[in-house]
């Protein structure tokens, strides 16, 4: 026997003889139990303090002044978001223009309506009517072919949803700006190099790869415009805050009505992250060779375990 193969032996027979221990972790456990008693204490206060209202909350979580005030939340959202995004995509392309005025109209756009409250964007709009009494439409510095009345034109939903729309698309371009940037120029230049058209560049090289970057940033925007369509109460708008606060004036529940909001709110928050969730992993199907299992996947698995585990004990129950 060769002197490596002796040492060898002698070290399988060496580690044979060893007792493995698992590592202790105090930390984790004390860390654990800490938020173990915190969670406790905190269930134990919203089940127990009767100041919550918890009956109350149940009876008009699905009131049908609630529901529909819930349905134009979302509305708006959907209109806020898609404008948003429509005319930020094109600010964004503006803002990459190699047209000096392009871009800095972009900028200049970006610049005006993030550094106004959005607050005040809302009130602009909804009194826009004290500054054209009339809005024309016609050549430029010409004639107007027909003009419209200003009061009718811009009503409270079209002034909540024009300036949700253009406060996000002053956000919606840096976002899409920041995608664009994100991805290698080589890839354009060497798709120029082909002779392929700008605008195939753009949608079918550069925006996909984008994507993985702006889908993240994008999903926050949304979940934010949801919580920040609050806002147009100012304007007696029938949204899920306004409607709950309707309701609280009437029956002096003011703190079981603010948990009825937050309820939706959560429940909005909630389905938006898990649709923000998969589409990221579609997105991200090229940055790894495996993708990380989705928690359902996890579910099945761990339960899959598990049963395999089950069916296995009583077999060898039985060679015993």
């Amino acid at each position: 026997m060769t002197a490596p193969a002796v040492l060898e032996e002698a070290a399988a027979e060496s580690a044979g003889s060893l007792t493995v221990i698992k590592a202790r972790h105090p930390g984790r456990w004390i860390a654990g139990a800490v938020v173990a008693v915190l969670l406790a204490m905190a269930v134990n206060a919203l089940v127990t303090n009767p100041a919550w209202d918890w009956p109350v909350v149940g009876a008009y979580l699905f009131h049908p002044s609630v529901l529909h005030a819930v349905l134009f939340t979302v509305e708006l959202t959907a209109l806020g978001i898609v404008l948003g995004f429509l005319l930020g995509t094109v600010l964004a392309l503006m803002r990459l223009s190699r047209v000096p005025l392009l871009a800095s109209a972009a900028w200049g756009y970006v610049w005006l309506f993030r550094s106004v409250p959005l607050i005040l964007q809302l009130l602009f709009w909804y009194n826009l009517a004290a500054l054209y009494k009339q809005i024309s439409f016609g050549v430029p510095f010409g004639p107007a072919f027909f003009s419209v009345d200003s009061m009718d034109l811009i009503g409270p939903v079209t002034a909540a949803a024009l300036g949700l729309a253009l406060h996000q698309a002053a956000y919606a371009a840096e976002i899409v700006r920041g995608g664009f940037l994100s991805v290698d120029p080589g890839q354009l230049e060497a798709a120029a190099a082909l002779g392929i058209p700008r605008a195939r560049q753009i949608f079918r090289i550069q925006l996909p790869q984008a994507m993985r970057s702006i889908v993240p940033a994008a999903g926050n925007e949304i979940i934010g415009l949801v919580k920040g369509t609050s806002v147009v109460y100012i304007m007696a708008l029938p949204e899920l805050f306004y409607q709950v606060q309707v309701i609280y004036n009437r029956n002096g529940r003011v703190i079981a009505m603010l948990l009825v909001a937050a309820i939706w709110y959560l429940v909005l928050t909630t389905v938006l992250s898990a649709a923000q969730y998969y589409v990221e992993r579609r997105f991200g199907r090229g940055l790894a060779r495996a993708l990380p299992p989705t928690p359902l996947q996890r579910v099945r698995g761990i339960l899959t375990v598990r049963r395999a585990a089950r069916r296995q004990r009583p077999a060898r129950g039985g060679r015993r």
